[in-house]
């Protein structure tokens, strides 16, 4: 049974027993294919969360209301992108095995695939919905088939044809979008469509991992990524796109891509920390769907 963290994300410091939702670090970014330091992110967030308060106005829901778990930051192989995956694999299955929802901290988006490896055994009808600026679906990138460049075309594999519902997409090379229109659910620059794949995903029962990537929101709102591409939505429209998905059968839910070194004035590092608390609130009263 994982041990909580000396220091918690503000308000998440319930007992593993009690809590449904585990939160963990994954701090990891050997495979950045532009600026490091999204493995800082985790450390960086906890610590400034408590500038915030633990009650959301938007959802009229407090952090200490609930149990919240965190297990801290896995200690990962820098080097090795598969014995990073396998071990945030393992992890996720541990918390699983449970019946609690694993709630990550990226760390660079490839972590994703570990914790999509996990649910895949417990759910082989998982659908994944991203939140994100670029496709992430190169077959490989200089060669690497494990890159955060290709994080959702690795779950792909795993995964098939209409399971990945791609938002806020407006970067990626020619092939991507190409792959995109026959193999994915893509929706360029903005949230159009959520609502209706949600009604869907809902009627039917789907289980649901919720990825978001950063980098989705525009630079002037969140410059401290690696990869910030221009044409981004906003904060406001981020957090109606959260509570949007919290209607559907969420299993599981990661935030990746803040390199907080790169915006000096934190508020790249705030803006994550309020995105997050208002993530674990919407999830909080959730019941996980049975194995399907």
């Amino acid at each position: 049974m994982p041990e909580r963290n000396v220091e918690t994300f503000i308000g998440c410091d319930g007992e593993y027993e009690d809590s449904k939702i585990v939160l963990f670090g994954a701090p990891f970014d050997s495979t950045t294919s532009y600026r490091p330091g999204a493995r800082f992110a985790s450390s960086h967030i906890r610590r400034e969360s408590f500038g915030l308060e633990t009650y959301s106005p938007y959802q009229n829901k407090d952090l200490s209301d609930f149990n919240i778990f965190d297990g801290g930051d896995l200690e990962l192989c820098f080097g090795r992108a598969e014995l990073a995956l396998s071990d945030i694999e393992s992890f996720a299955s541990d918390i699983l095995d449970d019946g609690k929802l694993p709630l990550m901290i990226g760390g660079e988006h490839l972590v994703t695939l570990g914790v999509v490896k996990a649910l895949v055994q417990r759910y082989p009808k998982l659908h994944i919905i991203q939140f994100d600026a670029h496709a992430d679906l190169r077959n490989d990138y200089l060669g690497a088939e494990l890159s955060h460049a290709c994080v959702m075309r690795r779950s792909y594999d795993l995964l098939g044809d209409g399971k990945i519902h791609q938002f806020c997409i407006r970067s990626g090379d020619r092939s991507e979008f190409e792959f995109a229109k026959e193999r994915t659910d893509l929706h360029l620059f903005n949230f159009n469509g959520l609502s209706e794949l949600v009604e869907s995903l809902k009627s039917d029962g789907a289980p649901v991992y919720l990825t978001i990537d950063l980098d989705c929101l525009d630079p002037s709102a969140f410059p401290g990524t690696g990869t910030p591409e221009a044409g981004g939505v906003n904060f406001s429209d981020l957090l109606g796109a959260i509570l949007e998905v919290s209607r559907a059968n969420v299993v599981g839910a990661d935030i990746n891509e803040l390199s907080p070194m790169l915006d000096a004035s934190g508020a790249s590092t705030a803006a994550a920390c309020k995105i997050l608390r208002e993530l674990i609130l919407a999830l909080s009263e959730r019941d996980l769907p049975q194995r399907r």
